[in-house]
């Protein structure tokens, strides 16, 4: 029987603090750091991000693009 394909990783909800992250994000918006948290959460391979806030919300596709910038790099 063949394997079920992978379903993305949901991205984290508007409403819930994102996990913290090893670095010091105090001070950025929250759409900033649930952005960095998906982003560094698709290092691992299965893209996480919510699209429709990606091309909407600057602070959210900015925390996205850094937090897989910055992930990518340990």
């Amino acid at each position: 029987m063949p394997a079920a394909p992978a379903q993305p990783a949901a991205p984290v909800p508007r409403n819930v603090e994102p996990p913290a992250p090893t670095i010091n994000l105090s001070g950025f918006p929250l759409p900033y750091r649930q952005g960095y948290a998906d982003g560094c959460a698709s290092v691992s391979g299965t893209e996480r991000k919510d699209a429709a806030r990606f091309s909407a919300d600057p602070n959210y596709r900015t925390g996205w693009q850094d937090g897989l910038a910055l992930c990518r790099k340990k």
